[in-house]
């Protein structure tokens, strides 16, 4: 059974919504995204259905990471996922504070790119981060070769920390607070209404 846990209307493309993962039934919508080309950087290139859906069992168990998918107008379109950065992914790499968060998303692939359709899934998860009044800041770790990434987040307020050394990947540890993602994103929708 999932929920909805948060909608957000883009004027320009409509509804996106975030829902609770089911792993039974979502395992084989997700191992086709994962292990699409486009998805190299979420490091599971080879995992089969099986593998995958042991990983989101792995998320769903874990007490300070979770996984959630995302709606496009109804739809299943990305996957988002919220962590504990003093708990996950970057222990000992990060000095956490308390109100940290940490965050990943993933588009699904797609034949008919929609112009402007991730950085409204970014948003999206942005903005239902911090929505909740305990998150002062969202952490994120992509790794240094992942510039389309990179973009995406400086557009919605972040800022780069520098390169970290994890297991699988050298990353760009970079920071946003609610104050710069509500500059960004406000000034981005002043400039978009008076264009």
């Amino acid at each position: 059974m999932t929920a909805l846990v948060h909608t957000r209307h883009d004027r320009r493309l409509g509804e996106f919504a975030l829902r609770t993962l089911d792993v039974a039934a979502d395992a084989p919508l997700l191992h086709r995204w994962v292990t699409d080309p486009k998805a190299a950087f979420w490091l599971m290139q080879d995992a089969d259905v099986d593998a995958v859906a042991a990983e989101y069992r792995r998320i769903a168990a874990h007490p300070h990471h979770e996984a959630f998918v995302g709606l496009w107008r109804g739809e299943p379109a990305f996957l988002a996922e919220r962590y504990d950065p003093a708990h996950v992914e970057l222990v000992g790499l990060h000095d956490a504070r308390p109100g940290d968060v940490g965050m990943h998303f993933l588009c699904a692939p797609t034949d008919a790119p929609v112009h402007g359709f991730t950085r409204a899934v970014i948003t999206t998860v942005m903005a239902w981060l911090f929505a909740d009044p305990a998150t002062e800041r969202v952490v994120v770790e992509p790794d240094v070769r992942n510039t389309a990434v990179h973009a995406l987040n400086a557009a919605v307020g972040f800022e780069v920390v520098g390169p970290i050394t994890k297991p699988e990947k050298t990353a760009l540890l970079s920071i946003c607070t609610r104050e710069r993602f509500r500059a960004a994103t406000v000034a981005k929708e002043h400039l978009r209404d008076h264009a």
